[in-house]
């Protein structure tokens, strides 16, 4: 398991595909502040439920000039069907590879039902316009953590 990254580090680049099959790179959003968080799987309930709730506060995120983007190691595939099931209206970076996951720290030990396994850690991050770290959140509930970024907006 790696480390999360620390509040003032530099967020490392990355390159993904979206949903859309745009490419996203970090170093092109410069002077902008990024939410970047992290996902277990597409359309299962706890991912559903954090998904929507940047959905229900995107426009509020964007007039704070946020720009929004998840990250799981579903494919592009996966991504296009669940942004469209539930009208997401921002980027889902497909990281099969576990590239960006592994980068930000957010591959880990889990445990569910007393069975321990690795897998993707449900971890933000929000990256100041400079492309440094701003903030990190590595307990996240999926119900309100739209909510608890906006607060901080």
């Amino acid at each position: 398991m790696s480390s999360l990254l620390s509040v003032g580090a530099a967020a490392p680049d990355f390159e993904a595909s979206d949903q859309n099959g745009h490419t996203i790179r970090l170093s092109e959003l410069r002077g902008k502040k990024v939410i970047l968080y992290f996902y277990p799987k597409d359309d299962t309930p706890g991912c559903t439920k954090e998904a929507c709730g940047f959905r229900d506060g995107y426009q509020a995120l964007q007039a704070a000039g946020y720009v929004v983007l998840g990250v799981s190691a579903d494919d592009v595939a996966s991504h296009k069907r669940f942004a469209e099931k539930y009208n997401l209206p921002f980027s889902l970076l497909a990281d099969p590879e576990r590239k960006i996951i592994k980068a930000y720290g957010a591959w880990g030990t889990k445990n569910m039902y007393g069975k321990t396994y690795e897998g993707t850690l449900r971890v933000t991050y929000i990256i100041d316009e400079n492309g440094h770290i701003a903030a990190v959140f590595p307990k996240v509930k999926p119900e309100t953590h739209a909510q608890e970024i906006l607060a901080r907006a």
